[in-house]
């Protein structure tokens, strides 16, 4: 029988596309429609700068496993991939138009240099001279002369220059935006006092043109935006089985020589100067060269100034005390008592904060040991281990020194720790330790007391607000044996540290032993099946690409089992005709990103439930230090189960996920359920019982 996957790369982009019917729905409030043309923007250049790159690598490559790795030939999948983006750009751009008409409505305008009044040009221009001057440095293009370094995140100004009374053609130019330094916004006074009036830093350089060329005696200007997308010189996440991926150079030092993958201009560009720049970046027809509108760089528009009519946020948007922790008793006596699940954001990240500072204070903790993957700008868990140390803790912090595009930040944590005397482990050779674990230690009373807590996202609390998490807080023997054993190896690695893993009795861990538990798992629901007994699965993740692992979803499709998926993102699972029983997926975009993993299977009634930081992907499988826990509390076994239901219900920001990669919404006559209010009103009752 022939198997078939959706390309892992063309999924992804079925998933962007999802953020981006985010902003196409008028239903959706407008500063989130804007703040989601950001995020679709942002992924888009994340995608360019590793997927691509890293396609357009492999063409250079002859293996035939690399096309098996992809599901197909990677020069398919790069034809693909520029024919869709194309589209999305233009629903992109139509999009961006239409939000313009609606921000008009709510008197908010974004000027160009073509509409100031003479106060705002005033200002504009004492702006520029007071603040922005002093960041900007022109480079003047020739044909004789190599192209500048070009910064990977950074939106340029492409300037055409002349004189009118000139025979000659055009003198060209380039300019950062130097948004880094000094913001991408800038707030116009206005006469209207209801208007609100926003000029963009890039048009705010341009205006003043004539004052930064001045010495050049120019009298025409036209400046027009571009960036660049540069290959991040990452590997390919693992996915490619054989050392291909050893095979790649990486790492920091080389991302200033990452070769362009994507080229975005405004279509209304000088066309000499066009063709200059395609030709300095050694471009060609293989490459993305997209034709957009002004603006470029959207992913700043997530952090578009708050200029609209006051809005109203919903109480089933607001954070609420969990439960457990409404009678002010401390955190540490709480979960000593019972194990608590918190589920963010409907709960308030405070008490991982405050058990951390409980810590820091308690005379009797010894310990405190953590796993760190992107943390907080000024993370207050960062600043409660301080704390501890200070007080004499031992202090013992994972930082993942790999995790992507944070790499600069984390060196900078490891800095600031060290002179703390807290020990900073930087992980294993080769292996991303991704697994979001905590334990604390205190000696009471002649006993060894051990506590802390496991996560399926970052311990982060600035993205607890936004990101869909679960948090087991416990004070299980058996889940802090097992923490225990993952920080023994990552203290001291051996070359054969797997066995060691393996001896985990109470945690699920990657590598490798993860994988061969839920394959256990999937087995005993075909078995089931097989015998005509109940069998069912429900698997929420953010991706779901590993080939072995959607080979054994296929098998127990076929014996009959009944397979749930919600994945947010990549999902290069296909339903086969040959299946007993269709597999049913759906991914659910809205407000909160979507970002828990969690494992039921139905297990002959006693229901097995895992939370999990690892995806269904062969870079968290086998390349990567994850853990899943194993949820054993009755009732918040049935919590976790019932907010699945909840997400599975979901008729009104769920899309399907099948083989056409249409994100057609469910529409059905059941009573309208939006999973994410729901969850929120579900969890909310359960505080208003106690």
């Amino acid at each position: 029988m022939s198997l078939h996957f959706n390309p892992r790369d063309i999924t992804w982009l079925a998933f962007n596309e999802r953020v981006l019917q985010e902003a196409m729905d008028e239903k959706v409030p407008l500063h989130l429609r804007i703040r989601f043309l950001g995020i679709f923007s942002n992924n888009l250049d994340e995608f360019f700068r590793v997927r691509v790159a890293g396609l357009k690598r492999a063409m250079d490559f002859k293996e035939k496993v690399i096309a098996e790795s992809f599901y197909q030939p990677p020069s398919k999948i790069l034809q693909k991939i520029n024919d869709i983006v194309m589209r999305q750009q233009q629903n992109f751009d139509k999009t961006w138009k239409k939000i313009q008409v609606e921000m008009a409505d709510q008197h908010v305008f974004i000027k160009t240099p073509k509409n100031l009044s003479a106060n705002q040009k005033e200002f504009v221009r004492k702006y520029f001279d007071e603040v922005v001057e002093s960041n900007v440095i022109p480079i003047l293009l020739h044909e004789n002369t190599p192209m500048p370094y070009m910064r990977d995140k950074s939106l340029y100004l492409g300037v055409a220059m002349r004189k009118k009374d000139w025979q000659y053609s055009s003198n060209y130019a380039i300019i950062e935006i130097p948004s880094r330094f000094v913001g991408r916004f800038v707030l116009l006074p206005s006469e209207d006092v209801e208007e609100k009036n926003v000029m963009l830093l890039e048009d705010v350089i341009a205006f003043n043109l004539p004052h930064i060329f001045s010495y050049f005696g120019y009298d025409e200007f036209s400046a027009n935006a571009f960036k660049v997308t540069k290959d991040a010189e990452l590997d390919l996440d693992n996915d490619i089985r054989t050392n291909f991926a050893e095979k790649i150079e990486k790492g920091l030092k080389n991302r200033r020589k990452g070769k362009p993958t994507r080229f975005v201009f405004d279509k209304d560009m000088d066309k000499a100067l066009l063709e200059m720049l395609i030709r300095k970046l050694n471009l060609t027809k293989k490459d993305s060269i997209i034709p957009g509108g002004k603006i470029h760089n959207f992913k700043h528009f997530m952090d578009f100034p708050d200029v609209f009519e006051r809005y109203e946020r919903p109480v089933e948007r607001t954070s609420f005390t969990h439960p457990a922790f409404e009678q002010g008793e401390r955190v540490t006596d709480v979960i000593l008592k019972h194990d608590v699940l918190l589920t963010f954001p409907y709960h308030k990240y405070n008490p991982v904060i405050d058990l951390l500072r409980e810590a820091a204070m308690d005379p009797d903790v010894k310990s405190i040991q953590i796993t760190a993957y992107r943390l907080a700008s000024s993370s207050k868990i960062i600043n409660a281990l301080i704390y501890a140390a200070r007080n004499g803790k031992e202090v013992t912090v994972m930082l993942e020194l790999q995790a992507r595009f944070d790499e600069e930040s984390n060196l900078e944590w490891k800095e600031m720790l060290e002179p703390e005397g807290i020990t900073v482990l930087i992980g294993l050779p080769e292996k991303k330790v991704h697994a979001k674990l905590c334990v604390i230690k205190k000696r009471a009373h002649n006993k060894t007391i051990q506590y802390g807590f496991i996560s399926t996202g970052n311990f982060n609390e600035k993205t607890a607000r936004i990101y869909g998490d679960h948090l087991l807080m416990t004070s299980d023997r058996g889940v802090m044996a097992d923490i225990n054993k993952v920080f023994n190896v990552l203290k001291k690695p051996k070359e054969d540290y797997l066995p060691v893993l393996k001896t985990c009795k109470n945690l699920l861990v990657c590598p490798q032993f993860m994988r061969e538990k839920i394959v256990h798992h999937i087995d005993k629901e075909i078995e089931e099946a097989k015998a005509g007994r109940k069998a069912e699965m429900i698997i929420k993740a953010n991706s779901v690409s590993d080939r072995s692992l959607i080979e054994k979803l296929y098998e127990a499709a076929m014996a009959g089992v009944q397979i749930r998926m919600i994945v947010r993102g990549i999902y290069c699972a296909v339903n086969q005709k040959e299946f007993k029983e269709k597999i049913k997926a759906i991914s659910i975009v809205d407000e909160y990103l979507e970002h828990a993993r969690v494992m039921y299977f139905y297990n002959k009634g006693a229901e097995d439930m895992y939370i999990s930081s690892a995806d269904w992907m062969t870079r968290n499988l086998d390349y990567r230090i994850e853990a899943a826990a194993k949820i054993t509390d009755k009732n918040l076994k049935k919590e976790l189960k019932d907010i699945l239901d909840i997400q599975l219900k979901d008729n009104v920001k769920a899309r399907i996920l099948d083989k056409k990669l249409g994100n057609e919404y469910i529409h059905n006559d059941k009573e309208e359920c939006r999973s994410q209010i729901e969850t929120y009103r579900y969890l909310k009752a359960k505080t208003n019982k106690k």
